[in-house]
């Protein structure tokens, strides 16, 4: 079990925002983030169950929870 960092990465947080928010059924957000494997999850499941799992990347990016494939926070501003 690693533990999640609290360093910012150079993914930016309104980039992934904006895929999540745009193209979130098919994964882009996640493809951006460097989390190759759930992007095409999403694909598969259609954006995790016709979107369900859209809406739960798109609280966690809100909330600043969303981390990059490192664990990294995405970087604000």
């Amino acid at each position: 079990m690693s533990a999640v960092s609290t360093e910012t990465g150079q993914k930016s947080w309104v980039v992934a925002l904006l895929l999540c928010l745009f193209l979130g059924m098919v994964g882009a957000h996640r493809f951006y983030t460097g989390k190759i494997g759930t992007a095409i999850l999403q694909i598969v499941t259609i954006g995790g169950f016709f979107g369900i799992w859209v809406l739960v990347d798109l609280i966690m990016i809100l909330m600043g929870k969303f981390t990059d494939k490192q664990g990294q926070e995405l970087a604000r501003g």
